[in-house]
């Protein structure tokens, strides 16, 4: 059982406890767990996960179709919680859309209550351009600055409006908990902008939409991978309530961010997606011990991998740190 520290005769659900390490407030019990996208569900469940199905074949179904669309993605979602001890279930509507999004967690709050936070994906701010946009971003960027800016501002109030929907279709009910902000910034190298550049078209939009998240009732969690560490200070200012992945491969120590920015928000993550697939077996118990380690102390630490457990990945693997969380993390 776990106890909130206010009220140690009742139990905390998922959801309390993964609020409760997002406000980095002291947990009895085992440390929260989820991660960003569980993409193996055809090995663990024999389905297809709901991102890799076809919008063609959406398009094609009649509504009866659609609603059992529906209720086999909210059970697929639920179903990976429960059996991995998720405490918070990042969904993935597909459509992606301001409608299929609220009847999703519909359907999820009437299968589970309150006993799941629930987050979708809400960035708004400029990630690293694909490979097509590269250069013509990069010549955007000394070529029309005040064009971007525009565009910037433009991403981030079409955000927010579709956030203040989410929230007046839940009504009285719970509805989404937060959003998980999934534009990647870095490379393993470094931040794709510079540090100036990144605080001119990028930190000042990210801080406006955490804020406008924040006003209308919701979590924020960031998310990116690769090297942080010449942007983190930018990154913890916008305030979100969590960071996420800190990602080893990159050289970015959970030691080191919990020392420097342990006591201002949550941290997520850290155990080596790489070694999952190229460790040893032993390699990746360590890593997923020294995420433990050094993200425990005080709160406010959420243990998962430093990506999500991507389509490729041995499911064993996961079921490794998975032991060595339940077994070694928890709070006396």
């Amino acid at each position: 059982l776990y106890y909130d520290e206010w009220s140690r005769e009742q139990p905390m659900t998922p959801r309390e406890r993964f609020i409760a390490a997002l406000e980095r407030r002291p947990i009895i019990g085992r440390v929260p767990h989820f991660e960003l996208v569980f993409f193996l569900t055809m090995e663990a469940f024999g389905k297809v996960h709901p991102s890799h199905r076809s919008y063609h074949q959406w398009m094609q179904m009649q509504e009866t179709e659609r609603q059992l669309h529906r209720a086999d993605m909210a059970d697929l979602f639920i179903a990976t919680a429960a059996r991995y001890e998720h405490d918070a279930i990042f969904l993935h509507p597909n459509p992606d859309s301001v409608e299929e999004t609220s009847r999703l967690v519909d359907l999820v709050r009437e299968k589970t209550g309150d006993r799941y936070f629930l987050m979708r994906h809400g960035d708004a701010t400029f990630s690293i351009p694909d490979g097509n946009e590269m250069v013509q971003f990069a010549y955007r960027l000394a070529d029309e600055p005040a064009k971007l800016k525009q565009e910037a501002d433009e991403r981030v109030n079409r955000a927010l409006e579709r956030a203040a929907q989410w929230q007046k279709a839940a009504g009285q009910g719970l509805g989404l908990d937060g959003f998980a902000l999934c534009a990647d910034y870095c490379f393993n190298t470094g931040p794709f902008l510079s540090p100036a550049q990144f605080s001119e078209f990028v930190a000042p939009y990210l801080t406006r939409l955490i804020q406008g998240y924040r006003e209308l009732g919701y979590y924020v969690i960031k998310h990116t991978d690769g090297n942080i560490m010449p942007i983190i200070d930018q990154l913890v200012a916008a305030n979100p309530h969590a960071l996420h992945s800190l990602d080893p491969q990159a050289g970015v120590d959970i030691a080191e961010v919990k020392r420097r920015y342990g006591d201002r928000l949550c941290l997520m993550g850290n155990v080596n997606c790489g070694l999952m697939d190229t460790g040893t077996v032993a390699e990746v118990q360590e890593s997923a011990r020294y995420a433990l380690r050094h993200g425990m102390p005080g709160g406010g630490y959420v243990f998962c991998t430093s990506n999500c457990i991507y389509t490729g990945m041995r499911l064993e693997r996961y079921e490794t740190i998975l032991d060595i969380w339940r077994n070694e993390g928890n709070y006396q």
